[in-house]
């Protein structure tokens, strides 16, 4: 008499369907928390652009009138401005400077590497209110630690803070200082990602360490020096509390980036409608910067 072989075509349905089940439960979180904190209140924010919302009691549709006074508001306009300056500056520095710390830090004569990736990477851990509050100390124009060393050794004392140039060049350092970090580990792990036969063929054609730079790491990396780009630029668009804590705008308003302007007109000033119109026209310039660098990306891609 033979054995049946015992009949297991049920059990991977089961299997399958437990597989199905649980990265779905996983999404949906996901979808309720982006509904709630990101859909909900954009959705929010779009109708009270088209109102007169001041916070509180009733509010009266006004269709365009926000945006069509946004376009003659010469404040708005000098926010964006420093908006765009300040993201000139900060993105190339912070690049350059990561890109430069990655570079050394892979070098197989490079030692306590380890040690110097949490030294570089701890900053970035660190909340941008205390970075803010930090760089105050170091560049304050009465107290700072950087003015007194130079009255120490003769010099006069720098307006680190009344200055309006000088304190939007100490945000940026601080910016890129903090931010170092994060790019730099980004582009450890692109430049460990590239073949190590493409540096010794270029050795032994008798490339330098330059040349290597220029026409193996620097192609091989771009998909990740796309992405450092794409969000230090969103970064500094939507930056706020570094400035809050280092300068709050100032001197006066001359350094009010655009996340200042649309917090002052709408918490302080209680014209919320206005500032919902202020930040539906700050997210299309970020869509319109990131559609742009996709499609630079593609083309690059494409070559």
């Amino acid at each position: 008499m033979t054995k049946r072989a015992p009949d297991v075509s049920a059990s991977p349905p089961r299997r399958r369907s437990k597989y199905t089940v649980a990265p779905l439960v996983l999404i949906a979180g996901n979808v309720v928390l982006f509904a709630l904190f990101f859909a909900w209140p954009a959705v929010i924010g779009l109708v009270y652009s088209f109102t007169n919302y001041t916070g509180v009691g009733a509010f009266q549709f006004v269709g365009l009138d926000n945006y069509q006074n946004l376009a003659g508001d010469s404040t708005f306009f000098d926010a964006l401005t420093r908006t765009l300056l300040y993201t000139v500056l900060f993105v190339p520095l912070n690049f350059v400077f990561s890109l430069l710390i990655a570079n050394v830090l892979v070098s197989k004569h490079a030692k306590g590497m380890s040690v110097a990736r949490v030294f570089f990477f701890i900053p970035w851990l660190l909340s941008p209110i205390v970075v803010g509050v930090l760089w105050r100390w170091l560049f304050g124009e009465n107290f700072g630690l950087v003015n007194h060393l130079i009255e120490k050794f003769g010099g006069s004392a720098v307006p680190w803070q009344s200055n309006a140039d000088l304190s939007l060049l100490v945000v940026v350092v601080a910016a890129s200082w903090a931010w170092t970090g994060f790019s730099m580990l980004l582009f450890i792990a692109a430049i460990k990602n590239v073949p190590v036969s493409y540096y010794e063929a270029a050795s032994l054609d008798g490339a330098g360490p330059w040349r290597q730079f220029l026409n193996i790491t620097l192609p091989s990396i771009a998909p990740t020096s796309f992405i450092v780009i794409l969000l230090n630029t969103i970064h500094a668009m939507k930056e706020y509390p570094l400035f809050a804590a280092l300068n709050n705008g100032g001197p006066g308003t001359s350094n009010n980036l655009l996340v200042q302007y649309i917090y002052q007109t709408g918490f302080k000033s209680g014209q919320i409608g206005y500032a919902s119109a202020a930040s539906f026209v700050l997210m299309l310039i970020l869509m319109a910067v990131a559609i742009i660098q996709l499609m630079v990306n593609r083309r690059v891609e494409n070559r």
